[in-house]
């Protein structure tokens, strides 16, 4: 791929996996994953909006996910496509610092909203007699509003400091977006300081997030195993082990991307956990949700009945 002239505060993109022979086929098949993704994400929110049933604190909470992840999978994936497609791998360093802030954004978002959908499922499980009080819509609302305005907050301060760095030499990212650590390496001065400060941050977005989710599981699953009804152990089980799943994609590859040195893992090794994060895991919500929780399947079969007929 050519590159183009670009001033000097334009940066280069290099792209998905520079030297790899079939760059093209990985191209088409992002693309792919991400009109699933979009497929997808977009229908879960039409169900829950559509069927009466699924009004309810923990769709409610699904359906921002959705939204979250339309939005992360979109920050993206369109612009590395177009650069391909165009020949062009220039991005101007505001649009670098918006991309930047985007995606900071929603990852953080999603952190803190998988992180209040797990104490969902704990309040509906280990004190179901109180849900509807806990759980009102007023508090769901809430929670909404906290995972966008932390994820927000955070990226606003984060991005300011990273994008202040002065960058030496080639303007070049080994990545196919502005993600952060890529970023820091073209930093001409010692951004180690900095770094320990972003695993602060971390800590209080990936890993407190997840020792919180692992901690309302394991009352969860103690709770199931009391249980004497085995409907209500599977159906407990089935919403859990989707939400895990979920938690397990999204938040391990993040935990080697921003909790670790940038010099203990390659360009190649971070693109990769990016990818998994960025693009897989907002295509695989969608399915994992659908396939699993009956309430959702169920709504889907409605819809499709009813177009059925209609025809």
């Amino acid at each position: 791929m050519e590159r183009n002239d670009t001033s000097t505060t334009d940066f280069i993109l290099l792209g998905l996996f520079p030297g790899f022979q079939h760059v093209s086929l990985l191209v088409y098949l992002i693309l792919l994953v991400y009109l699933i993704a979009l497929t997808g994400n977009s229908v879960l929110i039409f169900l829950i909006w559509l069927d009466f049933r699924l009004h309810t604190p923990m769709y409610f909470l699904l359906s921002q996910l959705s939204l979250i992840d339309l939005a992360y999978i979109s920050s993206s994936v369109p612009k590395m496509v177009i650069n391909y497609s165009l020949g062009k791998n220039s991005i101007s360093r505001v649009g670098c610092g918006a991309q930047m802030f985007f995606c900071l954004t929603l990852g953080g978002a999603e952190c803190l909203l998988l992180t209040l959908m797990s104490y969902d499922r704990f309040v509906a499980i280990c004190n179901p007699l109180r849900y509807p009080i806990i759980m009102s819509p007023k508090v769901c609302f809430q929670m909404a509003v906290v995972s966008w305005a932390g994820g927000a907050l955070n990226s606003l301060i984060q991005t300011l400091y990273t994008m202040h760095f002065p960058v030496c030499g080639l303007r070049e990212i080994n990545h196919f977006f502005c993600e952060m650590p890529a970023i820091l390496k073209l930093s001409c001065e010692d951004t180690s300081a900095y770094e320990m400060e972003v695993c602060v941050v971390s800590i209080a977005f990936i890993l407190i997030p997840f020792s919180l989710i692992m901690a309302s599981y394991i009352r969860i699953f103690l709770t199931v195993l009391r249980m004497n009804s085995p409907e209500g152990r599977r159906k407990a089980l089935a919403t859990c082990s989707s939400h895990l799943t979920v938690v397990s994609f999204f938040l391990g590859p993040g935990i080697v991307v921003y909790m670790t040195p940038g010099s203990s893992h390659t360009p190649e090794l971070d693109q990769a956990l990016s990818i998994f994060y960025t693009i897989l895991t907002p295509m695989l919500n969608p399915l994992i949700y659908c396939l699993r929780n009956k309430e959702v399947a169920e709504a889907l079969r409605k819809v499709l009945g009813k177009s059925h007929v209609s025809k």
